[in-house]
């Protein structure tokens, strides 16, 4: 009897025993989880926290090193990308330090063209990331007439990089700006979308999050029409191969008999939604875009369809606007007489709605205005109004106070008054 009692207090001890050991166990399980946990959010603070001092030196040293007016810069090399595709490597003529700028952003340049009367302003983005201080870079296409307007000029400024400057030659260059750019200490995933040489903002951004060793689940679209189009293919094959969070897909709308799809491209088409929601985990993405008006258009308006929001679409058109979809339909608005008075010139000139902008009438008259990107995204050509309202035919990058237009981009409403 006795040595039965004593077994069930010897198993009721070790069930004791055991239960604490297995309390002891939970807890110090408990403890380790509680201690990673703790460990890993410490050092997502100490990331956060290094980024947000990163942000705020960036912002320092980009005020501190920033310049009004045009600085010079001399090519210190001039590298061709694809047939009519170059890049231009720039370094400040006076050695001094360089400022550094958001990923998106561009540089104006004022050209002085032999035989042209007055300097001519163009706009380029950055092509690279931020994080090369002795130098920028910028790729330009070469502009060629359209196919339908064979005797068409070329573009003016694309072609002079193109033919005429070399490596030590010296530009005007104003300090980098612009309202398309990538936050650096976003969280959110990211697609990028290219059209054609729409591609250098992008890749500047890419190349940044690439180089910050940024974790966010990154997708990047190309689109051009064939391999003789695709600029920086190893390029963005290297970091397609090298970064587990980085998908790039290219796409071909018209691949030549010898490109490879699966080597050289992987979808023979644009892109548009319909060919990138296949390849999307989701919508839940920030969306970049930089890509001609036309595929903008499409894209935002199929973006917005998919339930994208409007807060997470940002674009940036490149190329001058077309009115010819945007004008009114009503034909007595557009058979009626227009007149717009230019103040400093002294002129008053019936408007031809044949034209594609203010600037363009403007232009055709012989009045001269500033301009740069041409798409309404540098605020270069922004004119006052002093009488009358004007119809935008394209999105500005970033609206105008009141009571001024960015002539790019404007056609009038009636008459009009301009201070130029």
């Amino acid at each position: 009897m006795n040595i039965a009692i004593s077994f069930i207090a010897l198993v009721f001890l070790l069930g004791l025993v055991a239960y604490v050991l297995i309390l002891i166990a939970n807890n110090s399980r408990a403890l380790v989880i509680n201690q990673e946990r703790a460990n890993l959010e410490a050092e997502l603070l100490k990331v956060r926290i290094n980024e947000i001092m990163e942000a705020k030196r960036f912002q320092s040293e980009k005020d501190k090193l920033s310049w009004n007016g045009f600085r010079k810069f001399r090519i210190v090399s001039k590298v061709k990308e694809t047939g009519d595709i170059a890049s231009f490597y720039l370094s400040p003529h006076d050695g001094k330090p360089l400022p550094g700028f958001l990923p998106g952003q561009f540089l104006t340049f004022q050209f002085h063209i032999p035989d042209h009367p007055q300097p001519v302003i163009r706009c380029y983005s950055l092509s690279d990331s931020p994080y090369h201080p002795e130098r920028y870079r910028i790729t330009v296409k070469r502009v060629l007439p359209p196919k339908d307007e064979p005797d068409a000029p070329p573009g003016l400024i694309s072609n002079y990089l193109h033919d005429n400057l070399k490596e030590n030659d010296i530009l005007d260059v104003k300090a980098p700006g612009g309202h398309f750019y990538l936050s650096m200490t976003g969280k959110t995933p990211i697609v990028l979308l290219a059209g054609g040489v729409g591609i250098t903002p992008l890749l500047s951004m890419l190349n940044a999050l690439v180089e910050m060793e940024s974790q966010r689940e990154i997708w990047f679209f190309l689109g051009v029409r064939n391999k003789k189009e695709h600029m920086m293919k190893k390029h963005l094959e290297t970091i397609a191969k090298t970064n587990s969070n980085v998908y790039i897909k290219i796409f071909y709308s018209c691949p030549d008999e010898t490109d490879i799809k699966g080597e050289d491209y992987h979808v023979k088409g644009r892109v548009t939604v319909e060919n990138i929601k296949p390849l999307l985990p989701s919508n839940n993405y920030d969306f970049y875009i930089c890509a001609p008006p036309p595929m903008i258009k499409d894209l935002r308006s199929d973006l917005a369809d998919w339930g994208v929001p409007k807060a997470n679409i940002h674009f940036e058109a490149f190329g001058q606007a077309t009115v010819k979809k945007c004008k009114t339909d009503s034909a007595k608005e557009m058979a009626k007489k227009i007149d717009i008075r230019f103040t400093k010139s002294g002129k008053v000139l019936p408007w031809n709605p044949n034209l594609t902008s203010l600037l363009e009438f403007a232009e055709k008259n012989g009045i001269p205005l500033d301009s740069g990107c041409r798409a309404g995204n540098c605020g270069t050509c922004l004119i006052a109004i002093k009488t009358g309202e004007i119809l935008y035919v394209g999105e500005p990058g970033s609206k105008p106070e009141e009571g001024s237009c960015l002539t790019c981009i404007a056609i009038p409403k009636g008459n009009l008054t301009l201070d130029a």
